[in-house]
This record gives structure tokens, sequence and C-alpha cells, in this order.
């Protein structure tokens, strides 16, 4: 054979083998993603949560949530809600090169976040409301077409990556709600519309630049060492370089001066017309800050005292119901150890964000001391294995009629991803044919119904506006995030389900039982129109609660003693109602007048009339941005 036919021969053979691994790829890629997509269930996916329609590429992509192109490549991911309790395991979803959209948000998912840097092509990356914990891998930066990055309520640290200032095309940052340190990076991209950093540790002066000046105080809210411009708050020390550079061109100002001497006489004069200037200045701003600080000092001091008095108030109120119900509560404690040592085959579950610090064993042995019944069962304080207090729910199986233990298990696995500064979350549960009980974390200043009504041997005291506002906002603040982002219904609030945390933070509780039940006793509801003929609660009958518990926020008098007015008559009544709390001030006054508006249109009769909780929490808001440019003008 001639050496030019054996040069073609081998052009041909590489010609087909070419060919032949082309074709070898363009069908056996779309099977890698479902490989991928089943490794990442083997790992994430310990309880079968995640329901696949087959195990080949064809099939797959069919599933729910799953989007392909016609090769079978899968583009668009979307695996929410299902308590996923595993890992995301490194070289699963990852290799999924033609994925666009990625959606974990609102499982169980724990462990760190895996290497992005093969999902080029993403854009959108919703992570949220998970348990991961670590860094986020700086990786992320490189993925140069993202558009909404969302990592907020997990359990991530270290340092906000400056690789997201890379992401050019981005929209959506939120990190919210996790537990970054150090400072922000300077986030400068025009496209960013949506940003939030707020419930971190991060720390210093926030970066001044044009994109992050467009969004306010909320979005780097509850980190209390952050400082500067946008959210309102000085920062303690001056840059030192500041004070060097300046110092030195001055002085090389003065040095190099050739002028002759009636120059210097004239900048002595100017010098001493200007430290004149200073000095006065100074005096004014001396007497400015010693009336700022000694009304601020007065207002902490007011305060203060009024929250010691609350407290102390609180105390009695429970301890003379300790003593009028000692017998019944031993007894409910009694009934509640020898119900747990008898049902010893049940099984204590926690979930993936809590730690296993205790077993079902310790928890029946552990000193339990009522605290008092609702419409829901009984709830105790205990003391397990002398070193961890939490609150038991002991639920009323009597009414759990037609209640079977995987619908039960299923509803508790709803509420144990519930995570919120402003809901009390549930740790465990514990649930036998007989005896189902629900773990909560401790709250340790009580209920929000104690500290606005105190007891019969001690007179209630009215909060002040702060107090009330602080507290409205906190509760809005959970409920919109039951309804928002949960896609709950709490279902029972009132002052009685809503607690204070060791620095008065409330918190809502008891949140989504009533499904469980058959429809609550009328005077356990608001006397609301509709509840009336309509026992499934609803957003709307949320947002009715939430007006009544404002309205007793303001007025100290409880939900039975609110009477049926006008929008203008109630404010009328609460003004009427706290003239003997202290609140004369015209300022003040229009500030209560606000939250009683708001209070009324929360309580409109016809449901679809009333706020959603979202804009109720922006209504509160405004009042209290209001209530600090009133303050700052004022000192003006």
């Amino acid at each position: 054979m001639k050496p030019a036919s054996i040069h073609i021969l081998i052009l041909m053979l590489f010609y087909i083998s070419t060919l032949s691994s082309l074709n070898l790829n363009s069908t056996s890629t779309p099977q890698n993603d479902a490989v991928s997509l089943l490794s990442f269930k083997s790992k994430a996916d310990p309880y079968n949560k995640l329901k696949l329609i087959a195990n080949t590429t064809s099939t797959v992509c069919r599933s729910p949530g799953i989007q392909c192109r016609s090769n079978g490549k899968i583009i668009r991911l979307v695996i929410e809600s299902l308590n996923l309790s595993g890992v995301f395991a490194p070289n699963t979803l990852t290799r999924m090169d033609q994925l666009r959209v990625l959606s974990l948000r609102n499982n169980s998912l724990t462990g760190p976040i895996p290497n992005l840097a093969g999902l080029g092509n993403l854009k959108a990356l919703y992570l949220d409301h998970n348990y991961f914990t670590g860094v986020i891998p700086a990786s992320i930066g490189s993925i140069h077409r993202l558009l909404t990055l969302d990592l907020s309520h997990n359990k991530l640290s270290g340092p906000i990556p400056v690789e997201l200032k890379n992401l050019d095309r981005l929209n959506c940052l939120r990190l919210n709600s996790n537990r970054f340190n150090g400072s922000i990076p300077p986030f400068n991209q025009s496209s960013l519309q949506i940003f939030n950093v707020s419930v971190n540790f991060l720390n210093g002066p926030v970066p001044v630049t044009r994109t992050l000046a467009r969004f306010g105080p909320d979005s780097f809210s509850k980190n209390p060492r952050l400082c500067g411009e946008i959210v309102r708050s000085k920062c303690g020390n001056v840059n030192p370089l500041v004070s060097k550079n300046s110092t030195k061109q001055l002085t090389e100002g003065f040095t190099n001066s050739k002028s002759v001497k009636h120059r210097r006489i004239g900048l002595i004069i100017g010098i001493s017309a200007g430290l004149l200037i200073v000095v006065i200045t100074s005096v004014l701003c001396v007497i400015i800050l010693i009336k700022s600080s000694n009304k601020k000092r007065k207002t902490e001091v007011d305060s203060t005292r009024e929250m010691m008095e609350l407290a102390e108030a609180a105390d009695a109120a429970a301890e003379v119901i300790r003593m009028q119900q000692a017998n019944e509560l031993e007894q409910k404690v009694n009934k509640l150890h020898q119900g747990m040592a008898a049902k010893k085959s049940g099984n204590l579950v926690f979930y993936a964000a809590e730690c296993e610090v205790y077993t079902v064993e310790q928890l029946m042995r552990a000193s339990a001391e009522a605290l008092g019944s609702g419409s829901v069962g009984t709830t105790y304080t205990a003391l397990v294995d002398n070193r961890v207090v939490v609150c038991v729910k002991r639920l009323d199986t009597s009414r759990l009629v037609g209640m079977t233990s995987e619908a039960f298990e299923r509803h508790m696995g709803v509420l144990g991803g519930v995570r919120h500064a402003n809901v009390v979350a549930l740790q465990a549960y514990f649930q036998t044919e007989e005896e189902k009980l629900l773990v909560y974390d401790y709250q340790p200043n009580g209920s929000l119904f104690s500290l606005i009504h105190g007891s019969k041997s001690t007179m209630a005291k009215q909060l002040h506006w702060t107090s009330c506002l602080k507290i409205a906002e906190d509760v809005a603040q959970g409920l919109s995030y039951l309804h928002e982002t949960c896609n709950l219904v709490h279902g029972n609030l009132k002052s009685s389900n809503v607690l204070l945390g060791s620095d008065f933070e409330a918190r809502v509780s008891d949140y989504c039982l009533s499904t469980l039940f058959h429809p609550l006793p009328a005077a356990n509801k608001p006397t609301e129109s509709e509840n009336q003929n309509h026992d499934e609660p609803t957003t709307n009958s949320d947002v009715y609660s939430f007006g009544v518990v404002l309205l007793e926020l303001l007025t100290g008098k409880s939900a039975v003693e609110h009477p049926d007015l006008g929008a203008g008559e109630v404010v009328r009544w609460v003004k009427a109602s706290r003239e003997k709390g202290g609140d004369g001030v015209n300022v003040e006054e229009r500030r209560l007048e606000m939250m009683t508006e708001v209070a009324v249109a929360c309580r409109v009769r016809s449901p679809e009339m009333r706020p959603a909780m979202w804009q109720v929490v922006k209504m509160l808001q405004e009042i209290k941005e209001a209530a600090v440019m009133e303050d700052c003008s004022t000192q003006k």
C-alpha cells in the first residue's frame, strides 16, 4: 500500500472515531445527569422523601420539579419542602453543567455547601431554610451568570467572600439569619435590587457604595457591631490615617511657606479667629450633648425601671398562680410522668438543627412543673438531667380523633423546619398511640399576657409606646415568616401564645397546632364574625388576631374587653385607656394613634380588606423610622 493511501486511511479512521466519541457523549451526558441526581438522593434523602418516577433519564425528566431539554439534560431542579435531612454531597448535582435553576429550599440539609464551580450556567440558586454549616464556597463567585443567590436561614459562618463582588449580573442576594462575621464587602453591582445581611455577627462600617446606599437599615439590622451612615450608627474610632494625613498636609503647608511678615500676621489672625470659632462650636456641642445625654439617660432609667417592675409583677403573678393551683399542678405533673413511663416504646425525634443532648429516658425522669392548660393541651417546664431547661407541651390526645401517627409525623416534620428569631423553635417530639409531646425552646420571661396584665395582687403597669412598638414588630415578623416563607397559618394567636426571650424579644408559640384538632372552642378564638361560620383558620384570621393583640398591648385590656367601635372611636378609646399612663406628649400621642390605625386596619370586618402580614411589618417599621427622624430633628 502506498504511503499516501496509508495517510488517507489513518485520517478516515480518526474521523470515524471522533464522530463515535461525539455520539457517545451526546447520549451519555444526559444519562450522567440522572446518575448525578440519584447520587445526590442517596446522600441527601435517607428517609426516601424524594420520589422519582424512574431511574432512567427519559422518565426522570417527568418527575415533579424537574425540567429537561429535548436531549435529556436537566436545566431546572426544584426540590423544596420535603424535609430532606442528609447532606449536599460534592460531585453530585454540581456535575449538571446545563442546570439553570437549583432550589433545595425549606429542607433540613446539613453539612457544608460543596464546590459549585461546575454549575457554570446557573442563574438562580436557592439553598435557604436549611441547616448548612461552614463557609460560603468562594467558587460561587465564578458563576458569572448567577442572578439570584439565597443562602438565608442557615447556620453558615465565616466572612462573606469578596468573590461575590464578581457576580456582575446579580439581582438578589439574601444572606440573612446566619452566623457570618467580619466586614461587608463593598458590593457595587448596579443590577442588585434585593439585598439582606441582617441577623448575623457582622461588624465594622458598612461600605458606602452607590449600590448599598439604596438599601435601608433593615437590610443590615440585628448586626449590633455594624456602624456607619447607612445603618445610622456612628463608628467609635476615627481612622488614624485620615488624621495623620491631615496633619501632614498642614505641616507641609507651613514649612514650605515663603510669605513675608504681613502674611504671617494674617495667618496668625486667621488661626486665632478659627480657634475662636472652634471653641464656641465645641461649647455649643458640649451643651447639646449634655442635654441629649441627660434625656437619653432619663429614658433608659425609666425603661429599665419599667422592665424591672413588669418582671416583678410577672413573678408575683406566677407565685400567686402556683400557690392557688399547687395541688392541681402536682397531679398533672404526676400524670405526665406516669404516662411517659408507661409508653417507653415511643421515640424522641430531634430535628437536624438541634443537638441530641438528652434521651427520652432522661426526659421522662426530668423534674417538671406545670405552667397551665390551654386549648390544645398542658404546658410544662422541665429540667432535664439537672442541666437543660425545656418547655414541654402535652397534647390533649382525646381530641386528636382520626389523626394517624404518619399524619402526625408529617405535620411535625413541617413544624420542625420553622426557624425564625421571632418564632419559638420546636426541638423535638415524642409520640405513641396515647401520648404526644412537643419539646420547645424555653423562654425565660414568660408570656406577653402576664407582662401586660400582671396578677390580681399586683397592679398591671402600662407599657411605654416604644415597648409596644418593639413587641408588635417582633410578633408581626414572626407571623409574616409563617405566612410568606413557610406558607403556614398560626390559627390561635393571642397574648398568652406570645412568649418573651431573655432580652424580652417576642416570639410566637403554639403555631399551626389548631389544624390537628377539632375546631377550637369559641372562647379561645378572636370574636371575629367570619370565624363564627368558618372554623378553618386563614392568614386573614391571623391578621385579625394580631390586631386584637396590638390593641391589648396599647390599652392593657384583654380581648374580651375590647368594644366594637368605629375607627375614630377606637383611637379615642385607646387614648382614654392610656390617660393614666403618662403618654401625654403630642409626639407620642401621634405615634400611639399610628399604631392604633394599624390595629384598626387588621380588624376590619371584610377579610379581603385586611393587609397581609408583610404589609403590617412595613407599616410598623415606617412608624419606627418616623419616630427616629422626629427624634433626630428635635435634637438638632
